[in-house]
């Protein structure tokens, strides 16, 4: 175990420094120039000074109060859901559309995902991009998703066995286990709701830190909520995609996002009264009172700032957060689950899982976790599909062009297949229906 954490150190030394920092998350098999001709591809037509002050390690990105304003007024003035808008467990895209950054409805088209996000949080169109396409593929039709539950009138693109389910109902396809605030779907009968115990958690760790929900605070929490996961829920599933891509994302973007930026905090201060906006909650300090959840009430805070344009958070960015909270905590990284009693997590050889392309060292390695969930989501998907769709090749045709869009650059190793028979153990997988609910 000593060795390891050696080995862990060296490699976070290695991608420590700037800009070294993130041309290292691409693969060592590439030449430098190579590698730096990917990198700035996303940032095309951005001066090289602009480029130096992005977000990384010992560097401060620069604060623009005009660029990086978010209105809340006007046209994005707050406005609850009614009726039949959809809200879900996603705080962000609630907030989003409740200020009208995408349809008040919770209905959004892929343009609409990736134009919003880019508006209110200032994410990169590589990962937008992505996000959005996985979503449809998954959540919706193909061309939009619901934000929350089921959805009726959506397209029939590729024959779907019936309504999608939204993201509400997108357990272990897209949302998973060990979630910062919604509770595992087992243990709650729902995955989309807040949990105020979890939420009451996170923002005490948040004040024990200077007023300030970090990247340590979210990380030292993730560990923590993985062995709750373990030691309460028996249908525990730590998945391909929703565990070793999804949920990493969900953990960072909370930081990475909500953080509000000023001169002062050009990088991003997450204050617990931030917090609360965005995840609906009141009460707390310094009121005394306790807190209290308005399901579907996310809302931008007044006088919020998002990133700036040269610090977008792209899929670089992912995989550098992705890697620095895996080497702290290795266990994140582990497919696996309880099988039907809590306490007994017992993980797949990533080695076995995937036919030798991967194994526990080399998942350490620049940007192989990433990949590892990219093309893993892709592997795992024709048996989640198939109860989606009569015909699946159009979803695996969109799916398949977005994993590699996502990845190009990335100096993924190829997966071709992963032995799904081994994820026979684990009731999180064999007992979850294609709606999002255990049989």
């Amino acid at each position: 175990m000593k060795v390891a954490s050696v080995v862990w150190l060296f490699l976070f030394l290695q991608t420590s420094a700037f800009p070294s920092y993130l041309l290292n998350t691409f693969s060592q098999q590439r030449s430098a120039e190579a590698a730096h001709q990917k990198l700035s591809c996303p940032f095309a037509g951005t001066k090289r000074d602009e480029l130096s002050k992005r977000q990384a390690p010992g560097v401060t990105p620069p604060f623009d109060a005009n660029l990086q304003y978010v209105s809340t007024s006007g046209a994005h003035t707050f406005e609850p859901p009614s009726g039949d808008d959809q809200r879900g467990p996603c705080p962000g895209l609630n907030a989003m559309a409740n200020h009208g950054y995408m349809p008040r409805n919770g209905v959004g088209t892929l343009t609409d995902f990736i134009d919003g996000t880019a508006a209110v949080f200032g994410m990169g169109t590589d990962l937008s991009s992505f996000l959005a396409v996985y979503g449809a593929v998954f959540d919706g039709d193909l061309t939009k998703y619901s934000i929350g539950g089921p959805v009726n009138g959506l397209l029939n693109l590729g024959g779907l066995l019936g309504a999608p389910q939204g993201l509400s109902g997108s357990h272990n396809k897209y949302e998973g286990d060990v979630s910062p605030t919604r509770g595992d779907l087992y243990q709650y009968g729902n995955d989309y709701l807040l949990q105020l115990s979890q939420f009451a958690a996170l923002y005490d760790l948040g004040q024990q830190n200077g007023d300030n929900v970090d990247l340590d605070v979210l990380t030292n929490y993730r560990a923590t909520r993985f062995q709750e996961s373990v030691s309460r829920n028996p249908y525990f599933f730590n998945a391909p995609f929703s565990g070793v891509l999804a949920s990493p994302a969900a953990w960072s973007f909370i930081y990475r996002f909500m953080a509000n930026k000023s001169e002062e905090h050009p990088e991003g201060k997450l204050t617990g009264d931030v917090l609360k906006s965005f995840y609906a909650v009141s009460g707390g300090e310094p009121s005394g009172e306790e807190f209290s959840y308005s399901p579907g009430h996310e809302r931008i805070p007044e006088n919020w700032y998002k990133r700036h344009p040269v610090d977008s958070y792209t899929i670089p960015y992912l995989s550098a957060d992705t890697l620095s909270m895996a080497l702290q905590h290795p266990e994140f990284l582990s497919v696996g689950g309880n099988t039907g009693t809590v306490n007994t997590f017992t993980g797949i050889d990533p080695e076995n899982l995937t036919e030798g392309v991967f194994n526990a060292q080399t998942l350490l390695q620049g940007n192989n976790a990433l990949c590892f969930g990219f093309q893993a989501g892709l592997q795992e998907a024709p048996d989640i599909l198939s109860g989606l769709f009569t015909d699946i090749d159009p979803a695996m045709d969109k799916l398949g062009a977005a994993v590699s869009k996502a990845t190009d650059g990335l100096g993924c190793p190829e997966l071709n297949a992963i032995n799904k028979g081994q994820f026979g153990k684990y009731p999180g997988w064999t007992r979850l229906r294609s709606d999002g609910t255990y049989s």
